[in-house]
């Protein structure tokens, strides 16, 4: 297992090398393009060769890039052209946000999810499955804008319990938290909750789960036991994935709501142009998809032992 571990790491320092570089060809292999961005479309080209002298984009490409890989190793991503200021000094502000929302979601869909996926797996056909079905499909198709305009016309303009807006202007506050999160745990929840069923009615309808019953084992020590762990390994490699959509597939969310995360800043600096921000949030979010893949595998392997006995066999 720490061969296979160690096989999957290595594929993921390939793929965020290989995920940089195109990066950096993408956006710097314009030079002046570069130059027009930080000091604005109005520069003239010779005040433009003067900028790229003094920040040394004279050097070799290659030289050039292996500088620029260092300092993102070091946390240095550059300066906003927006804002001004490093980009780390609003990069991992605007990432906490997210990820304190991201915790909240998951803290309410993993157990939600789980639940109601085990109670609908275990009774299939049931009117409990087909009720538990139902609102998970109607949940899951209905777009974040939606659920986040009806949710704000209830709670804010009609109950008038909770802010419309969570810009965080006064400082941190839990209630600013609720609707931007069970907006994203009303949309998620559903798509866990079915993965959930279907690996539980799997699981179920097994031959090793009907010879326990048949043995008399109690049901319950027979779901619990023998059924829950073998039906979960399906929906963990689907939670810890959604980490990456979390991180910033959150977009419409974060604007809906005015919420500094990591989504709006990547939003507002792709309108902006703020190429080294968007280079920054690029990176992050490959980070973590990778870093995810990476814990999906690891546990899927630890969670499932005949993957570990399959792998080294061959």
């Amino acid at each position: 297992m720490l061969k296979l571990a160690a096989k999957r790491f290595v594929s993921m320092i390939l793929i965020m090398v290989t995920v940089s570089f195109a990066l950096f060809v993408l956006f710097e292999h314009d030079k002046l393009a570069v130059a027009g961005k930080v000091l604005g479309p109005y520069s003239s080209e010779q005040q433009r060769l003067i900028w790229l002298d003094e920040n040394g984009y004279d050097a070799p490409f290659v030289a050039r890039y292996a500088e620029w890989l260092g300092e993102l190793v070091q946390g240095d991503f550059g300066t906003s052209i927006e804002l001004n200021v490093p980009v780390a000094d609003v990069l991992w502000p605007r990432l906490g946000n997210t990820a304190i929302l991201a915790a909240v979601v998951f803290a309410v869909m993993v157990p939600l999810s789980l639940m109601l996926g085990v109670l609908a797996g275990l009774r299939e056909a049931s009117f409990r499955d087909r009720t538990i079905s139902i609102i998970s499909v109607i949940t899951t198709s209905v777009p974040e804008f939606a659920s986040a305009t009806l949710l704000t016309a209830v709670f804010v303009f009609w109950l008038g319990w909770l802010p419309g807006t969570s810009a965080m202007s006064a400082g941190f506050r839990w209630a600013e938290v609720i609707l931007p999160a069970a907006v994203l745990v009303i949309y998620d929840f559903g798509y866990v909750t079915r993965m959930t069923r279907a690996a539980m009615i799997d699981v179920m309808t097994s031959d090793y789960v009907r010879t326990a019953i048949l043995k008399g084992l109690p049901y319950q020590r027979v779901v619990f036991r023998h059924a829950l762990r073998n039906a979960l390994i399906a929906p963990f490699t689907v939670i810890v994935l959604q980490m990456n959509w979390l991180l910033s597939g959150v977009i419409i969310v974060e604007v809906f709501f005015a919420y500094k995360g990591f989504g709006k800043l990547l939003l507002d600096a792709a309108l902006f142009g703020d190429l080294y921000v968007i280079e920054a949030c690029t990176l992050i979010a490959v980070l973590v998809a990778v870093v995810s893949q990476f814990i999906s595998d690891v546990g899927y392997m630890v969670l499932n032992p005949r993957i570990r006995f399959d792998k080294v066999r061959a």
